[in-house]
């Protein structure tokens, strides 16, 4: 049988081999396995390796490693970081702003904040996906806390101004979180230049391995969280748990690749979106359309409608190509993707749209092979 082609990279990534063969050396006897926390030779050589690994995720945003914590994902860092702020600073308010078109590990947070009182304003993007500085002003009360905005959008690849919008919130010194679990390595970001407060991360989006994240956590001016998870007090009691050295060496070696190849990954990636969209212009004349806006997205993520038929019909007809219909945190629901509903898609529309996404590994050999399939089923 012939291997399937890959074209679900936002959904996850395969460990970049470089990083697969680094974590294997702390994880058995030979190796560096002993628990960061303990005091003898073995825990000390553990913690050398994260905190060098700390450095690698800090370097990649231009950040300082004390700000980076480690956490289990970008779905934990996401929860520690709303929920952690909002427990400490609803002293000063209650109200919280997000975007109807952020990732679940996000709304769900903003849900569970509503049923313990808090309120959430849930912005509507333009048709393209963009967030208006006009909207976020509009939606700002004196009550504002935290704002929460997706840096890049896991199912169209949008790409957030988050330079302007934290701006924004800087300025009446309201706290503004960014999901970075799709961009982070693929679009610059530095820490330093942008006044976010609260960044979160993901090693399985980043040819890392899948298991570990981290959230990046101010320290001028101070940012201070309540810890959603308690017992040992690791990361400065904000996430308490033996850490798990391969995975974090892991997150940092793949990290500190990013920095060094993103030019030539963006390059490589946006000749490959751009090869498989011309493949696919034949189609264009019954009725094929982009719902990614080519000029504020990232070249990796490129969702498609295809009228005159359903996703799940069209995944079907394709078993030789690996993509989504959107998330794949909700493959398994039969609603139409709300990411696209809340762009302004019908819902018929949003029925026929799947998401493909290359990466790293992705040739134009395969992309080509995919635009011809696809071509072929129409």
């Amino acid at each position: 049988m012939q291997k399937p082609i890959y074209l679900d990279y936002a959904a996850t990534t395969p460990v970049d081999p470089r990083v697969a063969e680094k974590m294997t050396h702390y994880l058995t006897a030979d190796g560096v396995f002993g628990n960061a926390s303990s005091t003898h030779f073995f825990g000390r050589e553990a913690k050398k390796a994260i905190e060098e690994a700390r450095e690698q995720v800090a370097d990649l945003v231009d950040a300082e490693p004390a700000e980076i914590i480690w956490t289990s994902g970008a779905t934990e860092a996401n929860n520690l970081a709303l929920k952690g702020a909002a427990e400490l600073y609803q002293q000063k308010g209650r109200h919280i702003i997000t975007v109807k078109t952020e990732h679940s590990a996000v709304l769900d947070c903003c849900q569970f904040l509503e049923k313990k009182g808090f309120f959430v304003t849930y912005l509507s993007p333009e048709k393209n996906g963009i967030i208006s500085k006009e909207a976020l002003l509009e939606a700002i009360r004196d009550d504002t806390i935290l704002v929460s905005v997706m840096h890049l959008n896991n199912e169209t690849g949008v790409i957030q101004d988050i330079q302007r919008l934290a701006e924004i919130t800087s300025a009446r010194g309201i706290l503004f979180h960014t999901d970075a679990a799709q961009s982070a390595g693929k679009i610059p970001l530095s820490i330093r230049k942008t006044p976010v407060d609260l960044v979160s991360f993901s090693g399985h989006k980043l040819y890392g391995p899948k298991g570990v994240g981290a959230l990046y956590v101010r320290r001028k001016p101070r940012v201070r969280l309540a810890a959603q998870i308690h017992g040992g007090g690791q990361e400065q009691a904000m996430r308490s748990g033996t850490l798990p050295t391969h995975q974090i060496v892991g997150i940092g070696e793949a990290f500190a690749i990013a920095k060094r190849e993103i030019k030539n990954d963006e390059a490589r990636i946006r000749e490959c979106r751009d090869a498989f969209w011309q493949g696919l212009q034949p189609l264009v004349a019954k009725g094929l359309s982009a719902n990614t806006d080519f000029s504020c997205s990232f070249p990796g993520i490129l969702n498609i409608c295809f009228p005159n038929t359903t996703a799940e019909k069209l995944m079907s007809a394709l078993p030789i190509i690996a993509l989504s219909r959107g998330s794949a945190c909700l493959s398994k629901g039969i609603e139409p993707s709300y990411v696209l509903r809340a762009m302004g898609l019908t819902t018929e529309l949003a029925a026929s749209s799947v998401r493909f996404s290359f990466g790293r590994f992705t040739t134009l050999e395969e992309v080509r092979r995919a635009a011809e399939e696809v071509r072929r089923f129409f």
